[in-house]
């Protein structure tokens, strides 16, 4: 069970985290505890298991990256964790997800790549197609953005 700060710091972290010098000790002042006490806690929940990541979302279209697509892969079952691995490694690779194919879908895993123009999308799909050596693969592109929240629990 989680107490009451607990829930009170996933409030606040589930959401956009203040631009500050200090966005933990902001976050600390709402809840009433220490700055410290507050990354404590977070880090303790990260280490149970009750936080599983913490992590940053780069506003891509701010920052210049007008473009994204998601790579749809069709990879032999025995080259998932191989190609997953190359395809992740890829700086410009937000998301990288294996699901099972369905009927008349072959593809299994799913790369979502940030540029500023579609044609450097096309090139860097290309360029993990030739290091990974998976030829098999479809472009996405994304043409509107309807929905982009992150999970919200408290």
């Amino acid at each position: 069970m989680l107490t009451q700060i607990e829930k009170k710091i996933i409030h606040y972290i589930q959401d956009d985290i203040p631009l500050t010098e200090a966005p933990f000790a902001h976050i600390a002042e709402q809840v009433g505890i220490s700055e410290e006490e507050c990354i404590s806690i977070i880090d303790n929940m990260k280490k149970q298991g009750i936080i599983r990541r913490f992590g940053a979302t780069l506003r891509h279209q701010q920052a210049g990256y007008d473009s994204n697509v998601m790579v749809a892969w069709n990879i032999p079952e025995d080259k998932i964790d191989e190609a997953g691995a190359v395809f992740s490694s890829f700086r410009n690779v937000s998301h990288c997800y294996y699901r099972p194919s369905k009927g008349d879908w072959p593809y299994n895993i799913y790369t979502m790549i940030h540029g500023k123009k579609l044609e450097e999308n096309e090139q860097l799909a290309e360029k993990m197609s030739e290091i990974s050596g998976m030829k098999d693969y479809i472009l996405l592109p994304s043409i509107k953005e309807l929905k982009k929240t992150s999970m919200s629990y408290f």
